[in-house]
Parts: structure tokens; C-alpha cells; sequence
């Protein structure tokens, strides 16, 4: 067991290590994120050492249960590419510029309008491409309209990360937990609406109460007129989207795994647009664009990660962990763990290994899932989206500390997670 920790750990310190001092490090024309390399590196000796064999991982891999990781980053991904495939026909940038003439020229309105935008387009795509897309808009437009663009960035962010939780597809860590333990769409809905609901009604109104200085001035508008410019390619976008939700929903009653459905939905709009394309005689730029925006260093890190857990599962250390929390008041003791352990090794290692856990009851599941979710606004270390958004206000010469993230992520995380969890507590 101690080859397992000792490996797991230096692993885990020198990704949040590479996260936090070197994001992102360009040889030339080659962009590489050096904490991918370090959980290659990580998941190698793990192989090296003979703590895990290519044995177990290849069974892992062709297996047929849920917690085959090929299948959970098949639905991930599949999912992805409808995203932002939505992103790149201009969707998501349409909705971010009917939110200014919406709100006219009251700060409170604009304010609440993105967090609905940005909360509700979460729940149906994914935190991070909301996050890619409503970022840089913001910025541009507080820059434009003279006011301070902190009070929307935090709530873009933090609706995005809690919004999140309501769909299974909302978050890798959901797609990877709930998958783990056999939970389908419709049983995760059941369960997940309510906490995720109350902890937006808390947190919005902790945000007001935030920045309710801030929002009092009037703004100036510079009326700015956006246009989709293929509306044929939106409408095949948004029905891509809402046939596979439908179908997600009833996957557990039309006995088809929930990857397979989110695959063959990706793979007819990627079809589609290729033959709209040649008939169109043009290049299929949207989805070439699509294509090249992938998170393709997700499957290194969720398959390295994968790698190191299942090692630490081997050599009987999640068994340790099951027993040192015991039974009795799981939904407390795994949704805080769950929140703090996530800022100390980013979600994704987190959820790879609070789901190799054994005999996790379906509270401390749900629990597991909240705390990947709203931990990810608690530091910038929470999750990959914190290392995203703090990237993309750096490229927007956005002045925001790191310690100005912790400051406003704690006194918006605890008292959200504390009711979202209270709120599971009563149902499960």
C-alpha cells in the first residue's frame, strides 16, 4: 500500500504544483500543460512498480460495466462536440448579446439575466464551454460599458459550477461518479434538482448581496447588432442537443447505455454537416473548429488518473478510506470531503477516486458529486474551470488574485454546499 500513497501523492502535489505555476508551457510551435505529463508519469511508475499490471487495466478498459472509463469519456466527449459545435454556429454568443439589450441599461438586470443565461446553458451543455464563451464576452462588455466586471465574472463563474449539478452531463465528475455506480439519467434528475435548485436560490442571493454596491450606477449600452450567419446549422445543432437529452432521459426504459446514445447523436451532426458542407460546396469550418477545440488532454489525465486510482484500490487504500468515514452521516462526511479534497488534488483525480471507493450508499454518491461541483469555486485548484477562467482574465488584463478567488469562493461555497447538502439529506 505505501508504493501506492507515496506514488498518488507526489503525483497529486505536482499537478496542482504544474496547474498553479505553469499552466501551460509552449516549445516552440507545441503548447504542452505540464500536468498532464505528470500524471502520465504518475500512472507509469504505478505500472513500473508492479503495483497495478496491464492485466487489470485492460480489463478495466473492455469491461462492460459503468465504470469502464473508455465509455465514461465517450459520453463526455460526444457531449462536447454538440457543445461546442453550439458554440461555434454562434449560439452561445447570440444568447450572451441578447442579454445587454434585455437588461437596457440597469446593472441589477444585466446581472441576473447572465447568471440565468449562463446557469441555464450549463444545465443542457457543459460548465466549462459556458465558461469559454460567457468570459471574454463579459469582459468586452464591462470594458466597452465602464463598469466593473468582477460582480458578473464571479457570477458567470460560480452559476456555471453549481448549475452544473443538475444534469448528469453538466460536469465530468457527475458523468464519472454517478456512471461509476450505475445511476441513469432520470433516477440523477430525481435526485439532483432540488439540492441544485436551492443551493442557486443561496447563492444568488449571496452574490447580491455581494455586490449590490456595485450594481446600483447605471451603465452606458453600445448597441451592438449579432447575427447568426447559418441558422440551417443552429437548428441542426439544437435539435442534436434536445433529441439526445430525450433520450438520455429515457435511456434506463429503452435499455441503451447512455454513451452509445450521446455517440450516435455526435456522429449524425458531425455526418450532417460534413454532407450540408459538400452540397453547400464549402468548407465545414464550424466543424473543423469544433474538432480542433476538443479537451484531447482530458483522456490522458482521466486514463493516467484511472491508472493511479485503480492502484490505490489494489493495494486496499480506498477500503481504508471507506473505513476510516464509517456509517452514519455519509452525505456529511464525503460532500465536505469531497469539496476539500477536490482543492487539494483538482475534481477529476477526486471523482476518479472518491468512485473506486467500495460500498459508497447512494447519499454519499449524490454527496460525492455536490462537493466536485461546487468545489470547484472554492479555489482556482477546484477544478479545471477555475484554471481556465483565471487564464482567460489574464488574457483579458482582468485584475483578479487568487486570494480575491478564495475570498469570494468561500463566502459563496460553504453556506451553498451546506444547503445543497442539507437539501439531499431530507430525500435520500
Amino acid at each position: 500500500m505505501l508504493k501506492a500513497v507515496l506514488i498518488a501523492s507526489i503525483t497529486c502535489v505536482l499537478v496542482i504544483i504544474s496547474i498553479v505555476f505553469f499552466p501551460k508551457i509552449k516549445i516552440k510551435k507545441i503548447t504542452l500543460k505540464p500536468y498532464i505529463i505528470v500524471s502520465i508519469i504518475g500512472a507509469i511508475f504505478m505500472l513500473l512498480l508492479k503495483v497495478v499490471d496491464f492485466k487489470d487495466i485492460y480489463n478495466a478498459i473492455i469491461s462492460s460495466d459503468s465504470v469502464n472509463p473508455v465509455k465514461i469519456l465517450a459520453l463526455f466527449f460526444s457531449m462536447t462536440i454538440i457543445s461546442i459545435y453550439l458554440d461555434e454556429v454562434g449560439f452561445f454568443k447570440y444568447l450572451a448579446y441578447k442579454s445587454t439589450r434585455l437588461a437596457k441599461k440597469s446593472q441589477i438586470s444585466l446581472f441576473l439575466i447572465i447568471y440565468a443565461f449562463a446557469s441555464i446553458l450549463t444545465i443542457f451543455t457543459s460548465n466549462d464551454i459556458v465558461i469559454l464563451t460567457f468570459i471574454p464576452f463579459i469582459c468586452y462588455f464591462c470594458k466597452n460599458a465602464n463598469i466593473n466586471p468582477i460582480p458578473y465574472l464571479v457570477s458567470c463563474f460560480v452559476g456555471a459550477n453549481t448549475w452544473s449539478m443538475m444534469l448528469i452531463i453538466g460536469n465530468p465528475t457527475n458523468i464519472y461518479l454517478a456512471t461509476s455506480y450505475g445511476i441513469d439519467f432520470l433516477e440523477y434528475v430525481k435526485i439532483m434538482a432540488l439540492p441544485t435548485l436551492l443551493a442557486g436560490i443561496v447563492e444568488i442571493l449571496i452574490l447580491l448581496l455581494l455586490f449590490r454596491k456595485s450594481l446600483k450606477h447605471e451603465m452606458i449600452v453600445v448597441e451592438e447588432k449579432y447575427t447568426i450567419e447559418s441558422k440551417f446549422d443552429l437548428i441542426i445543432g439544437v435539435i442534436h442537443l434536445v433529441v439526445c437529452l430525450i433520450f438520455l432521459v429515457i435511456s434506463s426504459y429503452i435499455h441503451v447505455e447512455m454513451y452509445l446514445i450521446s455517440v450516435i447523436c455526435a456522429g449524425s451532426l458531425i455526418l450532417i454537416n460534413l454532407v450540408s458542407s459538400i452540397i453547400k460546396k464549402k468548407k465545414p469550418s464550424d466543424l473543423i473548429n469544433t474538432v480542433k477545440r476538443l479537451p484531447y488532454e482530458l483522456i490522458f489525465f482521466v486514463l493516467s488518473m484511472f491508472v493511479i486510482v485503480e492502484g490505490l484500490r489494489l493495494s486496499g487504500f480506498t477500503q481504508e478510506i471507506y473505513n476510516f468515514f464509517g456509517v452514519g452521516y455519509e452525505i456529511y462526511k464525503y460532500g465536505y470531503s469531497s469539496f476539500i479534497v477536490c482543492n487539494l488534488i483538482n475534481n477529476i483525480p477526486m471523482s476518479v477516486l472518491y468512485a473506486s471507493i467500495p460500498n459508497l450508499t447512494e447519499g454519499a454518491i449524490y454527496a460525492s458529486i455536490i462537493g466536485s461541483n461546487i468545489g470547484a469555486f472554492l479555489t482556482p485548484i477546484g477544478a479545471l474551470a477555475g484554471i481556465m477562467f483565471t487564464n482567460l482574465l489574464q488574457k483579458q488584463e482582468v485584475k483578479y488574485s487568487f486570494l480575491g478567488f478564495i475570498k469570494y469562493g468561500v463566502i459563496i461555497s460553504i453556506p451553498t454546499i451546506s444547503v445543497a447538502l442539507v437539501s439531499l439529506s431530507i430525500f435520500v
